[in-house]
């Protein structure tokens, strides 16, 4: 039996699948999973989709029930929080003045939502979504009736206002941006979600900000808006983009600037520390560069290869990055990533009009080579085809021509 400590820093997708792969992978030292919840480790994507929409329950996000952990004989450790690491004694320095002695540690402390920094943003009913508490507190709202204002019109932003919109909530978005989504598809796929959003009701407004949020004994009433518009809110969802929790990583002289580097192995700068999901910038050898993505799937399979390659496998991380979205009547699966969607050609191929019934598939290219690419409910072709363009030269004129199968570009 092993006499090693393997230490898991952070209770989502990445840590909790790190943690579960040791064991499957055979590994008998001592494992222990630090997470700074209440609860065991949980995935988040269905905090904005299914359990904002009431059809899933708060028990589906969980990746195992809260005796599994202790069955596998996984020290978990809820409600602890790390704050410091010493490299060179490896040790971590914890919140209570503890500290925690490893002989290999996995960092997967995922990221944070960047907070507003308005008069009133410490009203209550000032809200963010990270966590299962904070969900909680924004389906509540969309209980109560709203009416709802959300600043940021990314992706959470989008999805709570579809589940609120479904609910029949009022529902405001204030986005400084010219179009929703703008800095990640650009103008022409942009559109469609504007659209989306306006035929199902939501007031969105562009290049639009927030000057103040207002209250009444404490609680949030309204928003007045940069442009001097009051606009009434029971609750503020504030939802501005996530900044990774990499800091006292990188204090104690961890490389990386934002997130944590890493190679292909998820390995850090140093020998004894990996890092995986949102904080890790990994060195892709499919992509030729250093990419670091706040997405589901990077949780999902950063975690286990980072376990692997604690271990001493031969596991090389080469995913490309993929994330999806179901935003009302839309589904949509992208696959690959676009440094400066300013610098890409889009190649539309289907109907995207949103006047009609969506169903395309849409490609970035740049230097004629395909960067990325996503479908709009074209589930029969899904997401695999487009996968195998991504890296690949391609015509443009061809790759728009649905009479062309993309098997033959």
């Amino acid at each position: 039996m092993s006499d090693e400590t393997y230490v898991v820093v952070g209770g989502g997708l990445a840590g909790g699948s790190a943690a579960a792969t040791l064991r499957e992978e055979g590994f008998d030292g001592a494992v222990v999973l630090v997470t700074v919840e209440d609860r065991p480790p949980y995935e988040r994507p269905v905090l904005s989709k299914g359990y904002m929409l009431g059809s899933e329950k708060e028990s589906s996000a969980y990746l195992h029930d809260s005796g599994w952990w202790s069955d596998h004989d996984i020290d978990l450790r809820t409600e602890t929080m790390v704050t410091g690491v010493r490299l060179e004694d490896r040790v971590l320095e914890l919140e209570d003045g503890g500290s925690l002695a490893y002989d290999k540690l996995l960092l997967a402390t995922g990221s944070w939502p960047r907070r507003i920094e308005v008069p009133g943003a410490d009203l209550d009913g000032v809200l963010y979504l990270r966590d299962m508490p904070e969900a909680e507190r924004i389906r509540a709202a969309i209980e109560a009736g709203g009416p709802l204002v959300i600043v940021g019109a990314g992706w959470i932003g989008l999805e709570i206002a579809a589940a609120a919109r479904t609910h029949g909530v009022a529902v405001t978005v204030l986005e400084t941006a010219t179009l929703p989504l703008q800095r990640v598809l650009g103008d022409r796929v942009a559109e469609v979600f504007a659209s989306l959003h306006r035929h199902h009701g939501v007031d969105l407004r562009l290049g639009s900000g927030v000057a103040q949020i207002r209250g009444d004994g404490g609680s949030v009433t309204s928003v007045v808006t940069s442009e001097g518009e009051e606009v009434p809110a029971a609750a503020v969802v504030v939802a501005i983009g996530a900044a990774p929790q990499s800091d006292w990583g990188q204090a104690a002289g961890l490389s990386g600037d934002p997130g944590i580097d890493t190679d292909a192995s998820l390995r850090t700068s140093d020998v004894a520390v990996w890092a995986a999901g949102d904080i890790a910038a990994v060195d892709n050898p499919r992509l030729g560069r250093r990419v670091r993505v706040e997405h589901w799937a990077m949780a999902h399979d950063s975690g286990p290869v980072a376990a692997r390659s604690m271990l001493g496998q031969d596991v090389t991380f080469d995913k490309l990055p993929f994330f999806f979205t179901d935003q009302y009547d839309l589904g949509m699966e992208y696959v690959g990533h676009v440094e400066d969607v300013d610098e890409t050609e889009v190649v539309v191929r289907g109907d995207a009009d949103p006047a009609g019934p969506l169903a395309f598939q849409a490609f970035w290219l740049r230097d004629e080579v395909v960067q990325a690419a996503m479908h709009v409910n074209m589930w029969d072709d899904g997401v695999d085809p487009l996968e195998a363009l991504v890296g690949r030269r391609v015509d443009a004129g061809r790759l728009g021509d649905r009479g062309v199968p993309l098997a033959d570009l």
